[in-house]
Parts: C-alpha cells; sequence; structure tokens
C-alpha cells in the first residue's frame, strides 16, 4: 500500500536553486536565506537517526566550522540531537554522543534529520509529532540523504519540491507517489531543505552561506575543502552516462538512456533501435562491442539492479516490486533474479531485515 500525502501546491515562493535570478524572488531569497532566525549565531541541530551516513552528516557540519573560522566570529552554532538524548550509531559502527534529545531542543532555526540505511522503516511517531510542532514554531526543516522519509511520513513535505538519495528515490516515489521529487543535489523550497547527501551536504551548505553572508565567504569555505567548483540545485546527483559507462558511443547512450528511463514499462528491442535510428543487428553489434552483452540482457540487468533497491530500500511486496520493474509475474522475477543475484527476491529481503 502505498503511502499518500495531499497532492496540493502551498502558496508562496519557491526557492529551486540559488543562482539564477529569474527564478527566485526577494521574499524567496529571504524565505531560504533567514528562515526564522532573528539574528546571529544561526542555530542549527541536526537529528541523527540509526545507520545514518557519516559523510552526509560531516559534509553539512564542517562548513559551518570554517564559515566560523573564515569569518573571525560566530555567524553559526549547531548541536547533536538523538530521539532520546542517547548516542546513535551511524552506518560505519561510529558512535556520535548527542548533545540532547528531540524534547530538550530550544530555539533553532534550522533541523537537518540525517537518515540513512532503513529510513524507510523508521516509524516513530512522537518524532514526527516533534518534527511538526518545530517546523510550526519557524524553524526551517530539513533533510539529508533518506531524511527524506522521517519528513514526508510526518508530512512535511506535502506541497514541496524534495530530492533524496538516488538510490532511494525510486521506492520513494512509490511509497510517496503525491510528492514531488527531483534528482538535484539539493532542493531548496521555501522552509524545506533537502538534500541528497554525501558531498552534496558541502554543496547545501555553501548554498546557504552564500546567501546569508556572500559568495566570498562560501567561496573561503569551499577552498578549505579543496572543493574547486560550489554545484548548485541544477547538478544531478548521478555521473553522467558517458562517465559512469565510460562510453561515448553517441547512440549507445541514447539507447541506455532510453533503457532507464522505461523500467517499469521496458520498451521493445525494435523500438529502442528505432528511437536511436539504427537497425536491430547494428544495436546488437554495439552492445557486443561496447557491453559484451546483448541489449536484451543489459536491460534485464538494469530492472534487476532497481528491484534490488527497492527489495532493500522500500516495504513494498515483491509483487509491487516485480511489476516496477517491468516483469508480468512474481513468479518470473524470482527465476531472472537467482540467475542474476544467487538468491531469491524473497532471500535477498530476509538477508536485509
Amino acid at each position: 500500500m502505498r503511502e499518500r500525502l495531499p497532492s496540493h501546491r502551498s502558496a508562496g515562493y519557491r526557492s529551486a536553486g540559488y543562482r539564477p535570478a529569474d527564478r527566485r524572488s526577494k521574499p524567496a531569497l529571504e524565505t531560504a536565506a533567514i528562515g526564522g532566525a532573528g539574528g546571529l549565531p544561526r542555530a542549527f541541530g541536526f537529528l541523527l537517526v540509526p545507520l545514518f551516513p557519516m559523510m552526509g552528516f560531516a559534509a553539512a557540519t564542517e562548513p559551518l566550522r570554517a564559515a566560523n573560522r573564515q569569518a573571525g566570529r560566530k555567524l553559526y552554532s549547531w548541536q547533536v540531537i538523538s530521539a532520546d538524548g542517547a548516542p546513535v550509531t551511524a552506518s560505519s559502527g561510529t558512535d556520535i554522543v548527542a548533545d540532547g534529545s528531540l524534547d530538550d531542543v530550544g530555539r533553532l532555526d534550522t533541523l537537518f534529520v540525517v537518515a540513512g540505511l532503513e529510513a524507510h522503516k523508521y516509524k516513530d511517531r512522537q518524532v514526527f509529532a516533534r518534527l511538526r510542532r518545530i517546523s510550526r514554531s519557524g524553524c526551517r526543516i530539513g533533510a539529508i540523504s533518506a531524511g527524506s522519509y522521517l519528513l514526508a511520513r510526518a508530512g512535511l513535505l506535502a506541497g514541496y519540491r524534495s530530492t533524496i538519495h538516488w538510490e532511494n528515490a525510486a521506492a520513494f516515489r512509490e511509497a510517496f507517489s503525491d510528492i514531488e521529487v527531483s534528482e538535484e543535489l539539493f532542493e531548496i523550497d521555501r522552509d524545506r531543505l533537502t538534500c541528497s547527501g554525501g558531498t552534496a551536504s558541502l554543496d547545501l551548505m555553501l548554498c546557504l552561506i552564500d546567501l546569508e553572508h556572500g559568495r566570498e565567504l562560501a567561496t573561503k569555505v569551499a577552498e578549505q575543502f579543496i572543493h574547486e567548483r560550489i554545484r548548485d540545485t541544477h547538478d544531478h546527483q548521478r555521473m553522467a552516462l558517458r562517465n559512469r559507462l565510460d562510453i561515448s558511443h553517441p547512440k549507445m547512450l541514447a539507447v541506455i538512456g532510453d533503457m532507464e528511463q522505461h523500467l517499469e514499462h521496458p520498451l521493445p528491442r525494435s523500438e529502442l533501435a528505432e528511437r536511436a535510428k539504427l537497425s536491430t543487428r547494428q544495436l546488437e553489434r554495439l552492445f557486443r562491442q561496447y557491453l559484451n552483452r546483448t541489449p536484451t540482457r543489459y536491460y534485464l540487468e538494469l530492472r534487476l539492479l532497481r528491484a534490488r533497491h527497492l527489495l532493500t530500500e522500500s516495504t513494498l511486496s515483491i509483487l509491487d516490486v516485480a511489476l516496477a520493474c517491468g516483469f508480468v509475474s512474481a513468479s518470473h522475477f524470482s527465476k531472472c533474479y537467482r540467475e542474476c543475484f544467487g538468491k531469491t527476491p524473497r532471500e535477498e529481503r530476509l538477508r536485509n531485515g
């Protein structure tokens, strides 16, 4: 059963990226840059969820420290929060000591939920209620990596454009079909800040530093981390196909791009060839030359990889996973999955809890 949230679009301004002036108005800029804060330092909170990604967390907090150092004054403060105030274990096994519990949080300008592995299973209603209360206080609410799951379940992303780590994106869309989800590095939509995680957290924080204290300071912070280019929200999370596959043939890239866009309803081989202005024989020859497999086999592997993400990152039934990846029956899906990964979909799910 998919979780559905209201599909209305909230009134007001949407800040979908911080560089292009034509997409931002002054009220939107002020919302993105200031939130509910009244003065310095800006107070940030980071709610860590068990198995959170250390990279995304560190890449969000370190720019705040560096901004204070480069400015020679305290522009930002931050605190680490857990649901109950106890230490939280990251996905790497490292324990992080919390400064307090979610109930102990005082005034914050911005609160980020940092979550990763198994975030799709998180259903603490008390935490969701507390997040809603904090949001009503005027605090900006954000998510890093899979933290968007918690915001969605708390009802805090309805009517907002958001993003999530690319590995979670397909499962997230299946669970929350009424939420607008992008594949960009981060999204700033009024008082919601969502980030795909990893090094994208650094770019989001550089964006906020730029908005609040200017490009010069943001650039100094970027240079501290040997980050040669400040990426904005229009940069996509994943590498371009050309770089990811180390293939430069334009027609091969076009076909693979079509495959990736049509996993739930696979395109026939003849249509893939026609779209790329190739014959089916030419298509077969190119796939053998560049990928050492047939187009049919490669397409099947793409669908099975998507299925693996859904099995491990969602609570969809095995049949729903099969249908979402273009298989007409659970039995055929199970047979193909076992041939590819050496285990059945059910065994995969049991192995991953």
